[in-house]
C-alpha cells in the first residue's frame, strides 16, 4: 500500500499543470475564505475538502496518468471510469470547435477498452478533420460562420452499468445535434446491444407502440410538443415516425429502466432537441431474455 501511495505522489508531482487548474484552485479558496466567518468548525472542514475535491477531480480529468495510479489503490476505483483524454479546440473569429475525446478507464476486459477507446479516439479525429476541411472549402468560397460541439456525457453509473453519451452539436447557420451511446456490463465486462436483451425481434414493435403512446399523450398535455405522428385516422404524414430501428440508441438509468434515444430531427422538430422516452418494464417483461438489466 505504501509503495503505491509513493509511486502515486511521484507521478502526481510530475504532471504539468494545466493553466486553467490555477483559476478553479484560486476561485474555490476564496469562496472558502468568503464563507469562512459564518462557518462552524464541522463546516470550515468541510469547505476545505470541497477545495481539495476540485483540485483532486481536475487533476484527475488533466492526466491519465494520475488516474491510473489511482486506481490501483482500494477504495478509490469506483470514482474513475471515464476520463477526457484528449481535447482539440479551434478558436478563430469566425470558425470555433471544441471535441473532447472520452476514454474509458480500468476495465478488466482490455480488450473492450481498448475497442472502445480507438472508436472514441476515430469519431473525434474524424470530426476534427472534417471540420478543418469545411474552412478551408468556407474560405475559398469567401467567409462564414462554423461551430463544432463534441464531448461526452455519463448517463448512468452505478455497480452494474456504465451508459456513456458522445454527442456531436454541429453550427452552420442553424445547429443540430446527434448521440451515441454505449452501455457496459461493468461485471461481466461487456458491451450491452439492444437486440440481446430480448428473445426475439418482438420488441421493436412492442417498444415503438408504447413511444407513440407517450408521443399522444406529450402532445395532448402540451401544446408546445410536436412529434412527426397522426394523431387522428384522416391524418397522413410522409415522415411520420412508424418504428424504432433494430439498434435504437438506448441506455439503461439508475432505476434499471430502458431509454429509448433520438436524434434531433428524428422523431419531432429541431426544437424539440433529443427526446428520451423511458419505457415501462411491464411492456417488456414477456420479450426480455431476463430481469438482469431491466428491472
Amino acid at each position: 500500500m505504501n509503495n503505491k501511495i509513493d509511486q502515486l505522489r511521484k507521478e502526481y508531482q510530475e504532471v504539468p499543470i494545466p493553466a486553467e487548474l490555477d483559476f478553479v484552485v484560486d476561485r474555490a479558496i476564496t469562496q472558502s475564505l468568503k464563507m469562512k466567518r459564518n462557518r462552524s468548525p464541522k463546516s470550515k472542514g468541510l469547505a476545505a475538502i470541497g477545495a481539495a475535491a476540485v483540485i483532486f477531480v481536475a487533476t484527475i480529468n488533466a492526466s491519465p496518468t494520475v488516474a491510473n495510479a489511482l486506481s490501483s489503490i482500494p477504495g478509490v476505483d469506483r470514482i474513475i471510469k471515464v476520463l477526457t483524454w484528449k481535447e482539440y479546440v479551434i478558436d478563430e473569429l469566425n470558425y470555433n470547435a471544441d471535441i473532447k475525446v472520452p476514454s474509458i478507464a480500468h476495465l478488466e476486459n482490455k480488450a473492450l477498452e481498448a475497442g472502445l477507446n480507438e472508436k472514441y479516439f476515430k469519431e473525434s479525429k474524424e470530426l476534427y478533420d472534417k471540420f478543418q476541411a469545411e474552412i478551408k472549402e468556407i474560405r475559398k468560397l469567401g467567409e462564414g460562420h462554423l461551430g463544432l460541439v463534441a464531448g461526452y456525457e455519463v448517463k448512468t453509473d452505478n455497480d452494474d452499468i456504465l451508459s456513456i453519451e458522445r454527442y456531436v452539436l454541429e453550427i452552420a447557420g442553424s445547429a443540430s445535434t446527434r448521440i451515441k451511446i454505449d452501455t457496459i456490463d461493468k461485471k461481466n465486462q461487456l458491451l450491452i446491444t439492444l437486440p440481446m436483451l430480448f428473445k426475439d425481434d418482438q420488441y421493436i414493435e412492442r417498444i415503438s407502440e408504447n413511444i407513440k403512446e407517450q408521443m399522444r399523450a406529450q402532445m395532448a398535455a402540451d401544446p408546445q410538443k410536436v412529434y412527426w405522428i397522426p394523431t387522428g385516422e384522416e391524418e397522413q404524414m410522409t415522415d411520420a415516425f412508424t418504428s424504432i430501428a433494430k439498434d435504437q440508441n438506448f441506455y439503461i438509468n439508475n432505476a434499471g429502466k430502458l431509454v429509448i434515444v433520438f436524434n434531433e430531427y428524428d422523431v419531432a422538430p429541431g426544437y424539440m432537441g433529443v427526446v428520451e422516452f423511458v419505457i415501462p418494464t411491464e411492456v417488456l417483461s414477456d420479450d426480455l431474455v431476463s430481469h438482469q438489466y431491466i428491472k
